[in-house]
């Protein structure tokens, strides 16, 4: 697992953000996130701990766990929710490779089976349903080979299939109503409708200007 600072400058407020399958720190340089810094994880090909002394001088640390990074925050932060004064999930579930509650089995397989350059191009659109957004993420696409993504994929559909479904440690549970990824029916399914916010919003949200006003609530909401 590889990590980056995407803004460290020593403020109050932390995010600690679980990036989703496939990314890289590229697509995520223009966040604009005012008042916090912000460190991210990504590439879950081995899954370890961040170094949490990292974040021991702030006041406040949250967590926003994305698409794969769901289940992977579930799975090393288990037990560990105090660390957090709030961790939000967003477009991902606790079982995320399932016919009811993630990603389709079937879906996922697919996407392994037919990762090629063209296979990497079609899920990266897949996340999208504008077509500025989309064409904004391919021109900072993650700088991640083609062998890197596809090694962490198998990765986690193993690490999964040996673990099992993450226990819920999540405090904000945000359901990404126009998924392509994720379906929105699943993700309500896994959360269940009464614990869920449900936002109008593609898998890869965070060129949003609404993302960020709901992500980055003053620490005394949600």
């Amino acid at each position: 697992m590889q990590g980056y600072w995407l803004k460290n400058q020593k403020k109050p407020r932390c995010i600690l953000f679980m990036a989703g399958w496939g990314m890289g720190p590229e697509p995520f340089f223009s966040l604009d996130v005012d008042g916090c810094d912000l460190f991210m994880c990504y590439d879950y090909r081995k899954l370890s701990m961040p170094d949490m002394t990292m974040f021991s001088g702030y006041d406040r640390l949250e967590l926003i766990a994305w698409s794969m990074g769901v289940w992977v925050a579930a799975a090393l932060f288990s037990g560990q929710e105090k660390l957090f004064s709030r961790a939000t999930a967003v477009g991902g579930t606790l079982g995320p490779i399932d016919d009811k509650t993630g990603i389709p089995a079937a879906a996922f397989d697919a996407t392994i089976e037919n990762l090629d350059g063209a296979g990497q191009e079609a899920f990266y659109a897949s996340m999208f349903d504008v077509q500025m957004q989309s064409e904004k993420f391919m021109d900072n696409r993650p700088a991640r080979s083609l062998s890197s993504v596809r090694e962490e994929l198998i990765s986690l559909k193993e690490a999964v299939e040996r673990t099992g479904s993450g226990p819920d440690i999540f405090s904000r549970r945000i359901v990404t109503m126009r998924d392509r990824v994720f379906p929105a029916r699943n993700q309500l399914r896994a959360w269940g409708k009464a614990r869920a916010e449900r936002v109008k919003w593609p898998h890869f949200p965070f060129y949003l200007d609404e993302c960020r006003s709901i992500l980055l609530l003053p620490p005394e909401q949600k």
